[in-house]
């Protein structure tokens, strides 16, 4: 049981659609707050860090991106970070979801801080919505 002396109060900025849907599946959900939810949220956000923080050694995978391809200079840096990549992008697979937004595959393989690393600069990036990164280890060939 959490006691009131063990929280902390926090003041966030949110743009109203991001928060309407987010109300929207806590309702659909069951959460009796938006506390209870932003809790939620921040201990998953924290499981896939840590997950992510455990990938080690050669790794094949993909990095799963949705993103507005409206946003300016957007396209350009992307398809830049694909090109500083190339030892480690395979492929990728661009579909148009919308007008404004697009999904992006990308098939990687290598080490896996590389990959990280790929994913954590794709995160970073305005216009970005979501960003997720699947791997799996490269088990060596058997003679």
């Amino acid at each position: 049981m959490v006691h009131e002396s063990d929280l902390s109060r926090i003041g966030i900025s949110l743009p109203k659609n991001l928060l309407d849907k987010f109300d929207e599946i806590l309702n659909c959900r069951g959460y009796s707050s938006r506390s209870e939810g932003i809790r939620d949220a921040i201990r998953s956000y924290i499981t896939y860090y840590q997950w992510m923080s455990d990938v080690q050694g050669e790794r094949q995978g993909v990095i799963t991106m949705v993103y507005d391809h409206e946003h300016r200079g957007l396209l350009q840096v992307l398809t830049d970070i694909q090109h500083d990549n190339l030892k480690i992008i395979q492929s990728s697979l661009h579909a148009h979801v919308s007008h404004e937004k697009c999904l992006e595959v990308i098939l990687v393989r290598g080490d896996a801080g590389e990959i990280k690393k790929i994913a954590e600069t794709l995160m970073a990036q305005k216009g970005v919505e979501s960003v997720k990164l699947t791997t799996i280890p490269i088990e060596p060939h058997q003679h």
